[in-house]
């Protein structure tokens, strides 16, 4: 059985249900997009890492100008796809509604990522599967344990939105459901997680996730497990555009790439190995050159994608493609892709003074990870009338996001993980010298 975009693209919305008027010259969807852009999470985004830490080049990506970027060229693909499927979209919505969803998806796509971009993550899985922490989660069921030591940004992303931001437990941003639904990259659950350790929903979501398949009209794959909501697979395209481009134009700043490098790499992104333009013999700067270049790999990655999209359109609204819309499209773009990531991985991504930084974000978000969950457990062991001064303190720190006293240990560490996980680099590195007693 195939979704319905009837369905796919109801005006409900997560957590306020009473819809209210139409604003004149905004849709409920537009209204989704200005709560994302509004909120402090997207905000703090400018001071967290997207690949390189706490970089003193002002031209380096953030978290924040990826996500802009991934958001603007989601619009364009939500757009196109929406005019593609213009007979089959219900009476509310238009093409450029479509592009809404999508832009605020990708908007939203790393809100939940924790400081210190991958490293982050992996510091903070690596710290709950550690032998000296098998103490703190004795008495969690295998499932709370596996969210735990298997922190994922995308799943973080889902509670941010759906709990943690503005409307604090009473659905968060209240953002609609298309616009919830696109964002679910991975809609399973940690049992079902990729070999990367990829999933959408922690545990203590699932309600959440269940009541959006159900009221989207997902396709139900087993217990807390939905397929993707057809227009995800834009988002995942237009993350993997900016990825494979702004990747390699950072490391150019960076002076680990040169411009003649990554050039043959952008040309086969282009579809033409033998475009040229006059500014290439000219002395201007490895920027100009690649914004030269840049703007045509997007736009051909961007009509491959379409394509492969509108090949795969059956399978899509069926939930059985299992695909990626740029592996499954233009040969060039995909060869293309393939050697960005090779030479990131060759070049990039080993960089001496990137690792160093990534350790130092391991040693904080170690530091940080152990103040506050060794508080929370404290907390939760002994009461909060025998809880010692230091714990005490700890958790004062967290004000309104400290657990309540007799919260189920799990609830207890999520909160941890919302306060440590909301922090920017810059924030995550003071607090950890502060608290690691390194600075007076």
């Amino acid at each position: 059985m195939a979704m319905q975009w009837d369905s796919l693209l109801t005006a409900r919305r997560y957590g306020h249900e009473d819809q209210g008027p139409e604003e004149i010259g905004r849709s409920r969807f537009h209204k989704d997009h200005d709560r994302i852009v509004f909120s402090s999470a997207f905000r703090r985004l400018g001071r967290k890492t997207q690949v390189h830490p706490l970089v003193l080049n002002d031209h380096i990506h953030t978290r924040l100008t990826h996500s802009i970027e991934v958001g603007s060229l989601g619009r364009t693909l939500g757009i196109r796809v929406g005019e593609l499927i213009a007979d089959q979209l219900p009476r509310w919505t238009s093409p450029h509604d479509l592009g809404t969803v999508v832009q605020s998806a990708c908007l939203a796509h790393d809100i939940g990522n924790p400081p210190f971009g991958h490293a982050g993550e992996y510091a903070i899985r690596d710290w709950f599967q550690r032998d000296a922490s098998v103490e703190l989660l004795r008495s969690l069921d295998p499932v709370e344990q596996s969210d735990l030591a298997t922190f994922e940004g995308n799943a973080q992303g889902f509670r941010v939105v759906t709990r943690i931001e503005n409307h604090l437990f009473n659905g968060g941003l209240r953002l609609t459901y298309p616009t919830l639904g696109t964002l679910l990259k991975y809609p399973w659950t940690v049992e079902r997680a990729t070999n990367r350790g990829k999933f959408s929903c922690f545990r203590s979501e699932t309600d959440i996730l269940d009541t959006l398949g159900e009221a989207l009209g997902l396709i139900r794959l087993g217990d807390h497990w939905w397929s993707r909501h057809p227009l995800t697979w834009l988002m995942e395209a237009a993350d993997d555009i900016c990825y494979a481009i702004l990747d390699l134009e950072d490391a150019i700043e960076l002076n680990i790439l040169s411009f003649d490098e990554i050039r043959p790499i952008l040309l086969q992104l282009c579809g033409d190995l033998h475009y040229d333009d006059a500014i290439f013999s000219t002395q201007a700067s490895a920027r100009r050159k690649i914004s030269a270049l840049r703007g045509t790999a997007m736009e051909n990655m961007i009509e491959s994608a379409l394509r492969a999209f509108s090949s795969h359109y059956d399978a899509i609204m069926t939930g059985e493609y299992r695909g990626e819309l740029l592996a499954d499209g233009d040969p060039n773009v995909r060869e293309g892709l393939a050697r960005a990531k090779r030479l990131a991985q060759e070049r990039v991504f080993p960089d001496t003074r990137k690792t160093e930084l990534e350790v130092g974000a391991y040693s904080s978000l170690g530091t940080l990870l152990e103040a506050f969950c060794r508080a929370v457990y404290d907390q939760h062991a002994k009461g909060p009338e025998r809880l010692g001064y230091r714990s005490g303190k700890i958790l004062s720190l967290m004000g309104i996001h400290a657990p309540a006293p007799d919260a189920p240990l799990y609830d207890a560490y999520r909160r941890a993980l919302d306060f440590i996980g909301g922090m920017t680099d810059n924030y995550a590195t003071y607090l950890a010298r502060q608290i690691g007693g390194l600075n007076p």
